[in-house]
């Protein structure tokens, strides 16, 4: 205990040791008597002896003879001889004995990515070292951020108050090191300090400087590695290298995340330390960071375009991204499940908002919005009748149908409401194992709203498969094409489809009248006498035990153990 809560305390603390150790037993001393002429010359002979050399053997018979007895002995021994190495000046300290301090903070091994070592003055005076780790704890690599424990050791005065004091907010519980300070009172319990104004300073100043630390982990140039020569004075070739900030976001961009949430006064600094993928990054670990999509954007874009989804492979393939690949317009792709809550509480960043290009309202402003608006004026009149078929058809299973303005090679498709969920924060929520007050099975799917293609000429035909008579009966053909449509643009819009069977009987219709089928019903099962006879194929031998060997255990062997042996 005493090790442990005042191991740099400058004062010297010694423990007394008691030791048990084994001292020959002294002999007892004989009174001096008259020495008779006999004696003195045993004494003589004695001499003579002495004089003669002993060998080994002889000398270890007479280390055995001697006794040995047990005494107990009291010392005392400095416990808190380690320096406090934030105390030091921070030149003088190698990053050898920044990394082994690393392990007295952890205790769960492994590196430290980067530091900070700094004294804090003002009006309130501190010291304190801030260590990033390499490798995720494993808490929260399960998500369990709950029982992630604070990592800040608290001094005051070099005497140790809490080894898991709260003084880091949630998002950056994987930050460790220590803090040590005089102004703070030794004699008061840890609830009344966690309350102290002091130590809601000291918070505000120790989350800068875990901020302003991983600001410098992202703005360090890329290490340069020397190229290895062959023997024919080639370059080698090196496999591309990640940036060392990238490998370690790779695994803590979830935290970052999560202070954009949590921590609204410094948003706007986390932002700038997050990266994603985009439509421009080429390369599996190529990322972007918001102020480069900021630099690219194109003159007359006013957004960020944002399209979350589950894989970049189906965001890229999407018919939501047709109008922006037409453009040469770049969007983030966000795939984690973090991301919709996360533009959906930031909102902005640098004045430009975010935009889900998966929602309605979605506008282009590199075109003459004179010839835009005159040109949806006429489509919208054109497909009248076709829109407003559809939804008398589909009925509550869609918002509303309209044109669209931004589709290009897809006939159709479902967005979201500017205001609603999106179809992955729809998946999302679904997928949540304790959502409370929803029966298993009944949770809603939310309606979307259809954008026709007015170039398309899926949508043409059917517009022209409508009668212009109103009254008049709609053939099932027209209807089942129209319900495909929908289905269609429902999955493209990444939205579940509503009813499966239904689904399904359509698309065997479909099936049946394409492949020129006129009954579904099933052929004749074959009889015996529409079966050729089937000669009976002989049986496998069967493995024989050699001979000596009977009752051997082979359960212990394989086939290829006995390769060997003599059969």
């Amino acid at each position: 205990m005493i090790r442990h809560y005042s191991e740099f305390v400058t004062h010297p603390v010694s423990l007394r040791q008691i030791k048990t150790i084994q001292v020959p037993k002294e002999k007892e001393e004989v009174e001096e008597a008259d020495v008779t002429d006999d004696e003195s010359k045993k004494d003589e002979e004695k001499d003579d002896i002495d004089d003669i050399e002993i060998s080994d053997d002889d000398e270890e018979k007479k280390e055995e003879e001697v006794e040995m007895e047990d005494v107990t002995t009291y010392e005392y021994e400095q416990i808190n001889t380690d320096p406090a190495i934030w105390a030091r000046d921070k030149e003088s300290i190698t990053d050898e004995e920044y990394q082994e301090f690393w392990n007295v903070v952890q205790k769960d091994g492994g590196k430290a990515e980067d530091w900070t070592h700094f004294n804090a003055e003002g009006n309130i005076n501190f010291k304190s070292i801030l260590y990033v780790p390499s490798d995720v704890p494993l808490a929260l690599q399960q998500g369990q951020m709950e029982q992630m424990s604070n990592g800040l050791r608290l001094y005051v005065r070099k005497v140790l108050i809490s080894d898991e004091f709260d003084l880091m907010p949630r998002y950056l519980s994987f930050i460790k090191g220590v803090v040590d300070s005089d102004d703070l009172p030794l004699n008061v319990n840890r609830e009344t300090l966690q309350e102290s104004k002091i130590i809601k300073i000291i918070k505000k100043k120790l989350v800068r400087k875990a901020i302003d630390l991983i600001k410098k982990m992202s703005n360090a140039p890329m290490p340069e590695e020397e190229a290895e020569i062959d023997a024919d004075g080639n370059v080698i070739e090196q496999p591309k290298k990640l940036h060392p900030y990238i490998e370690w976001y790779k695994k803590f961009g979830l935290s970052l995340k999560m202070g954009c949430i949590d921590d609204s006064a410094n948003k706007d600094k986390l932002q700038k330390l997050l990266r994603f993928k985009s439509s421009k990054t080429e390369g599996e670990d190529d990322y972007t960071s918001l102020q480069e999509y900021v630099d690219r954007m194109k003159d007359w874009q006013k957004e960020i375009y944002v399209f979350p989804g589950e894989t970049l492979k189906q965001l890229k393939e999407s018919s939501f991204m047709d109008a922006f690949d037409e453009r040469d317009v770049e969007v983030l792709f966000l795939t984690d499940a973090v991301d919709e809550y996360f533009i959906g509480n930031v909102r902005e960043f640098d004045g430009k908002k975010y935009r889900d290009i998966t929602k309605e309202g979605v506008k282009f402003s590199d075109e003459d919005e004179d010839l835009a608006k005159r040109r949806t004026k006429v489509y919208t009149e054109k497909f009248k009748p076709l829109t407003k078929f559809l939804k008398k058809l589909y009925g509550s299973d869609v918002t509303r149908v309209s044109i669209s303005k931004r589709l290009g090679r897809a006939p159709a498709i479902v967005s979201s409401s500017e205001w609603g969920n999106s179809a992955n924060m729809d998946r999302i929520m679904r997928a949540q194992a304790f959502a409370h007050g929803v029966a298993p099975g009944e949770n809603a799917i939310p309606t979307g709203n259809l954008e026709l293609n007015p170039r398309h000429p899926f949508v043409i035909k059917l517009l022209e498969s409508i009668p212009e008579d109103e009254e008049a009966e709609i053939p099932d053909s027209v209807k089942d094409n129209a319900w495909i449509l929908l289905d269609t643009a429902t999955m493209s819009g990444g939205f579940p489809i509503r009813d499966p069977k239904k689904y399904a009987a359509r698309m065997t219709r479909v099936l049946k009248s394409s492949l020129g089928v006129e009954s579904l019903a099933l052929a004749d099962e074959l009889t015996a006498e529409d079966l050729p006879e089937v000669e009976d194929e002989p049986e496998e031998p069967q493995f024989q035990m050699p001979d000596g060997m009977e009752g051997f255990d082979m359960s212990q062997f394989n086939m290829d153990d006995l390769t060997d042996l003599d059969m």
